[in-house]
């Protein structure tokens, strides 16, 4: 063993590592938070939102003519009955919709503000009016495309991946710090020769042990149970994991740094993932907020590394092409780590 790699595994750096990462194994709920609670949800949002044949919504009629009209467009299953049991079945929800023959045409009953029934009421009128003899004045044909990339379990796989690596940035290094603060341990270290930024820098390099795993393992199941493409360069992928974990985790050392007690440092962290949870697009697109709150929104870590995590994976894109959210991501690295380091209290 040469000098250099001995004096290296003495040094406080390594060791305090080493410790992190020990004490990590140890604790079996932070292992199942980590890494079997991303894979579950991701397991059950693929179930929910999986890609199946488009829905046949049951109508009904009040005439047999009725009834074979609607009958024949593939989109329905229709049946006969009479005003007042069709009435009742729609009230219940039984049918989407109840086609009423009149003296003056077809009456179509349906609650507008049920997408459902909305979209009944135009496969219901298109069937009647071509059994009425209408006919098209363009032919037109169906080119069904089922893409991967485009599915709902592609899109929420990046959310899912960048809230687990806030969950397991902020949560197991806030609460560490914290408890051996409550416990005095950190009063001891004080009086070591320990510089204060090895001790920081510590928490930071035993995120990245166990990122690897923690990626991979959640990444390869994405892939082999959904097919979820991986368009961008790998290695730029595990660079904005990376990235990623090293800006929240520097956030929750922020967080940290003054909290005497588990209760003040829970509400801290809860304060500060919060807005993240909601409005960084995790299950649904961030754009979708109002245009006045935008610059918040995009200001956010967890907005910047799932836009970037999502540029990479669906759409193939390199990291020049994300300069905007790596920049964010690199501000949210350095800037919480030096707030934190300048006010970090061991007592």
């Amino acid at each position: 063993m040469s000098s250099l790699q001995a004096r290296f595994q003495t040094s406080s750096l390594f060791q305090l590592t080493l410790a992190r990462f020990r004490l990590f194994l140890r604790e079996p709920e932070a292992i199942f938070w980590t890494f079997l609670f991303p894979i579950l949800l991701a397991l059950g949002l693929g179930i929910a939102f999986r890609n199946r044949p488009a829905d046949v919504l049951p109508v009904a009629a009040t005439t047999p003519q009725l009834t074979q009209a609607l009958a024949a467009d593939k989109g329905l299953n229709a049946k006969t009955v009479d005003a007042a049991e069709g009435a009742h079945e729609l009230a219940i929800g039984t049918i989407q919709l109840l086609a009423v023959q009149t003296s003056q045409g077809v009456t179509y009953r349906y609650d507008d503000t049920n997408p459902d029934a909305r979209a009944a009421r135009l496969l219901a009128d298109r069937a009647v009016q071509a059994a009425a003899g209408r006919h098209d004045a363009i032919a037109a044909q169906n080119d069904l495309v089922h893409e991967t990339g485009s599915r709902y379990i592609d899109f929420v796989i990046p959310g899912l991946l960048g809230m687990n690596l806030m969950g397991s940035a902020i949560w197991s290094l806030g609460f560490s710090i914290v408890e051996a603060r409550q416990k005095k341990l950190l009063k001891r270290m004080v009086a070591s020769p320990m510089p204060r930024w090895q001790y920081l820098a510590a928490f930071l390099l035993s995120r990245l042990l166990l990122l690897a795993i923690e990626v991979v393992v959640f990444l390869g199941f994405a892939r082999l149970a959904f097919e979820v493409p991986f368009r961008g360069s790998l290695w730029q992928l595990a660079a904005l994991c990376v990235l990623t974990s090293l800006a929240l985790s520097s956030l929750g050392l922020l967080i940290a740094s003054r909290a005497k007690t588990m209760e003040a440092a829970s509400g801290l962290m809860n304060l500060a993932m919060m807005p993240m949870w909601v409005l960084s697009g995790i299950f649904f697109s961030a754009s979708r907020f109002p245009a006045v709150i935008q610059p918040f929104v995009r200001a956010l870590p967890l907005t910047a590394a799932i836009d970037a995590l999502r540029g990479n994976m669906l759409q193939g894109m390199s990291l020049a092409e994300l300069t905007a959210p790596v920049a964010i991501l690199l501000a949210w690295l350095v800037i919480p780590f030096a707030i934190a380091l300048k006010i970090f209290r061991w007592r």
